[in-house]
């Protein structure tokens, strides 16, 4: 089976990086209501609102009947923000987050008994995550980690 994911991001990209936005990601993935192919982008200039996911998605619609990656048979197109609770889980999403707090979840409590961490990301590797918490620097092994995703404060 074909990789529509991967046909779509490569058609589309130079298009939608023309409008100003970066497309980060994009899925293709069965949901309740059917298969969903959902773009994921970040505007070069801020915030994604409404209106740049409507008109990303008015500009691409046609030229996915075109290209017509998933040989007709019917998903959902959804253009979506990154989202500030998207997990991060490739080097893609560390790098967006670099010099960002970040809160870790561990599969199993850490130092003093804690299960979160919430520090800044300075830098990655294909195994590793380094952090600064408090001043101190922290190497934490990707395969300890359940979840991680941006802080986020209220």
């Amino acid at each position: 089976m074909k990789n529509i994911a991967k046909i779509v991001e490569e058609k589309l990209s130079g298009i939608i990086d023309e409008m100003g936005y970066n497309l980060y990601e994009v899925e293709f993935v069965k949901k309740q209501n059917g298969m969903n192919l959902t773009l994921f982008i970040q505007n070069k200039n801020g915030q994604v609102t409404l209106q740049d996911c409507e008109k990303v998605h008015r500009a691409v619609d046609p030229i996915l009947d075109e290209i017509n990656p998933t040989d007709d048979e019917p998903y959902y197109l959804n253009v979506s923000s990154i989202g500030l609770d998207k997990p991060l889980t490739s080097s893609k999403d560390f790098e967006r987050c670099l010099n960002e707090m970040i809160e870790i979840k561990f599969f199993v409590p850490q130092e003093n008994n804690k299960k979160i961490l919430i520090a800044r990301l300075k830098s990655y590797d294909s195994n590793n995550l380094y952090v600064e918490e408090n001043g101190n620097e922290k190497t934490i092994p990707l395969k300890d980690i359940a979840v991680c995703k941006l802080h986020i404060e209220f």
